[in-house]
């Protein structure tokens, strides 16, 4: 595990308060708040750029081989699953 390193990080006197407030009700410090919704905030962020990497790797696919399943196949498949059934996934075509 790497040493924390420290940041200087400018507020806005409100949103200073808001921190403030949330780390008093919660028993934390203002430090633990912050660090805490950075981490969030980079944690969501991260799976944002990989779903747009994989989108854009499924089209880029779907360019190359045609490969594919129906709108309809696809909700088919899910609405078993949503039933408890134990389906596999439709088979792609072309």
């Amino acid at each position: 595990m790497s040493t924390p390193s420290s940041t200087s990080v400018k507020l806005d006197p409100d949103i200073k308060e808001r921190v403030q407030r949330l780390a008093a009700s919660r028993r934390r410090s203002a430090h633990w708040v912050m660090r805490e919704a950075i981490e969030q905030y980079v944690q969501r962020e991260e799976q944002r750029e990989q779903f747009l990497k994989d989108s854009l790797d499924a089209w880029q696919e779907y360019q190359e081989t045609g490969q594919h399943v129906t709108a309809e196949e696809a909700d088919h498949w899910l609405a078993k699953l949503e039933a408890g059934e134990d389906a596999g996934p439709p088979e792609c075509h072309r």
